[in-house]
């Protein structure tokens, strides 16, 4: 479960910015929008993120990417390391800089605080801290510049052996990770950060993800599915596939005025048909295993009464499956639907600077129209456009 996500000095956020997770303790609507794990703080199941063009929005989800993209790949490092190929500091100024990525995520009984700092050559820093839920005491797993890696106790013994090995482009998570040791401490939070679903931003367009993924739902979870796509009124009565050909092909089945039965390609339905299934089956896999899901512009193609269908899918209290989305859509930014601590802005300013805030950060009025003062420019995350006509000639 996602608690907090920091970055520094990547893409057009230059300055520390943190995404938190953690719902405000004095805000009392909305109490089934919280994950509770028997601690203190409780934490929000969704958050949406919205902002103009060209805000950086968009750069959030990337940042995301990039950090567990260098996480599973500064291990097997080809011609080109990890940390060059996803080392995007910001642009506009001469000193380029370290940058820098921390998350905090809790699973099974403990909380974990994992993060490094880097450049194109080498890892500047990493560090792993972790406290226990049940006593409040923290620890030390290790802590690393870019001359020296020092282990706690509880895991010294064991590593201590390693850390000669280590390259200086490689992170000590990903190195220990594909170890056989006695301690699964590092496993188990390289995994979590793995099992993080950074969807692509164009994931409605890819047919070999949807051929993938799609059989394996009809053939396991297809009622599910059925159910879901009579709820979003698609008017499909049933799909099917068939890959007895190199090709797989998808049939859906519709019901015409004269009671029988029409067979339709998959592919000529509508985009946002196609969309709202990837969409299904994304969500079923985050909620069924409670894993954090991460879309951008989740809006695109929906219309907003689905994009509060999907949004609602993720309030089921047995599951701590969590869902951040960017999106233009202002619908659900409504004290009805999400609390304020649940809504955040993006802002760039006139030199590039990306600016992270969320609601639950101004004085907003008990009867204030979240939505209304949004869009007349109260909270920032808006474009701030001028008069321009097209002429003849």
């Amino acid at each position: 479960m996602l608690i907090q996500f920091m970055l520094k000095n990547v893409l057009s956020f230059k300055e520390e910015t943190i995404l938190d997770m953690t719902a405000v303790p004095a805000y009392k609507e909305h109490e089934s929008n919280l994950i509770a794990c028997g601690t203190k703080e409780r934490f929000l199941r969704v958050a949406a993120v919205y902002g103009a063009n060209a805000s950086g929005k968009s750069n959030l989800y990337f940042a995301m990417r990039y950090f567990r993209m260098i996480v599973e790949k500064s291990l097997n490092n080809g011609e080109e390391t990890a940390i060059e190929e996803y080392y995007f500091p910001f642009s506009f100024e001469e000193d380029s800089g370290n940058s820098e990525f921390q998350i905090i995520l809790i699973t099974g009984a403990y909380e974990y605080r994992y993060g490094y700092e880097y450049n194109d050559t080498q890892i500047a820093a990493e560090w792993l801290y972790r406290k226990s839920l049940k006593t409040n005491r923290s620890s030390t797993v290790f802590e690393r510049s870019a001359e020296i890696i020092c282990f706690g106790s509880s895991v010294r013994k064991e590593c201590d052996v390693y850390k000669e090995q280590i390259p200086s482009e490689t992170l000590v998570l990903s190195f220990f990770n594909k170890l056989k040791l006695q301690t699964d401490l590092f496993k188990t939070v390289y995994c979590e950060i793995m099992g993080m679903l950074v969807v692509p931003t164009d994931f409605c367009e890819d047919r070999k993800l949807l051929e993938h993924l799609l059989p394996m739902v009809i053939d396991g979870d297809k009622e599910k599915l059925m159910d879901f796509l009579s709820a979003i009124d698609t008017g499909i009565k049933n799909i099917e596939y068939d890959d007895s050909d190199r090709r797989i092909e998808f049939t859906t089945i519709h019901r015409g005025k004269d009671n029988k039965e029409y067979e339709l390609d998959l592919y000529s339905e509508s985009e946002g048909t196609i969309k709202s299934i990837l969409l299904f089956i994304y969500a079923r896999t985050a909620i069924r295993s409670n894993r954090f899901l991460f879309i951008d512009e989740l809006n695109v193609k929906l219309h907003p009464l689905l994009l509060k269908f999907i949004v609602d899918l993720f309030y089921e209290e047995d599951s701590t499956a969590q869902l951040l989305y960017t999106t233009h859509d202002t619908t659900l930014m409504d004290r009805k639907f999400f609390r304020r601590d649940q809504i955040w802005f993006v802002q760039k300013d006139e030199y590039g600077y990306s600016e992270l805030s969320a609601l639950s950060d101004f004085k907003v009025r008990s009867d204030a129209s979240f939505e209304k003062d949004y869009l007349a420019g109260v909270y920032g995350g808006i474009p701030f456009l001028k008069e321009f006509r097209v002429k003849e000639g």
